[in-house]
């Protein structure tokens, strides 16, 4: 049997990295693992969704659109968000090649 690695299957099902259904599928993942982080970190805190919406300013309905990535969020909001969660928020830029065509 033929062993494949995680890395491969994409290529083959999502196509390389780069190629727009590749993107999309990374991005998603991506808000997918940020939307637990923010879950995880609320009931490591001992908090209620209505109790970190209350620290941030927004409905409880908000908070849990967003730790189950049903909504969207300004990354304002997310930055209250973990701010109230005493948690530190890096953004890392990565760029690519650019012409004006």
């Amino acid at each position: 049997m033929k062993t494949i690695t995680l890395s491969e299957l994409k290529d083959k099902t999502l196509g390389k990295v780069g190629t727009p259904k590749r993107d999309k599928y990374e991005q998603e993942l991506r808000v997918e693992i940020l939307a637990e982080q923010i879950k995880q970190l609320r009931i490591e805190r001992k908090l209620t969704q209505e109790q970190l919406g209350e620290l941030v300013g927004v409905q409880r309905a908000q908070i849990s659109k967003m730790e189950n990535n049903t909504g969207n969020v300004t990354i304002s909001t997310l930055m209250k968000i973990f701010g109230a969660l005493k948690a530190k928020v890096t953004f890392e830029i990565e760029k690519e090649d650019f012409e004006l065509v």
